[in-house]
């Protein structure tokens, strides 16, 4: 059976937000909450040039433990089961295999997790079309439900007020 609620996790406001959310959908059905961090693999011409895979690994790390923090602060408050996850790759290739761990991966399977919930960084369609946006990609190749929790104006509009445009008299 699907269970577990799966919130891919950058560290953003709206990553935040989409584990608050996730978090009182959790504790009703007592289910445990995986954060899941994603890293890029660094893979590239240069960093094979200059740095080891041990020290590349190491930097994914520690890129890890400064990303959740905030996230294992939320989730003890809240008195969740939960657990935090790295890995390595293609951001959207990762949340939908996490999302299948421990299934036979076909469409109609009963395990994974029941549900995916993420925050969108609220580019606008065209932007998001050329960049490519991880919540669309996610949202077309899961095998699970995927709720978006939408960019957040309000927070800007909160940050704007705290710092004056213009501090000059």
């Amino acid at each position: 059976m699907k269970r577990d609620i799966l919130v891919p996790f950058d560290g953003s406001d709206n990553a935040l937000e989409a584990l608050r959310l996730a978090i009182s959908l959790a504790k009703p059905m007592q289910e445990k909450v995986i954060v899941l961090n994603v890293q890029p693999t660094f893979h590239t011409a240069h960093t094979k040039l200059f740095f080891s895979e041990a020290t590349i690994r190491s930097y994914q790390e520690q890129l890890f433990q400064e990303t959740v923090p905030a996230a294992k602060q939320l989730l003890e408050e809240a008195g969740v089961e939960y657990e935090l996850k790295l890995r390595i790759g293609d951001a959207k290739e990762q949340v939908c295999a996490e999302a299948m761990a421990g299934s036979d991966g076909g469409a109609c399977s009963t395990t994974g997790v029941r549900l995916i919930v993420m925050g969108s960084r609220g580019m606008n369609p065209i932007v998001g079309g050329v960049l490519g946006s991880v919540s669309y990609g996610v949202v077309n190749a899961a095998a699970c439900p995927v709720t978006i929790v939408p960019y957040s104006c309000s927070q800007e509009a909160v940050k704007e007020e705290e710092s004056p445009a213009n501090p000059l008299p």
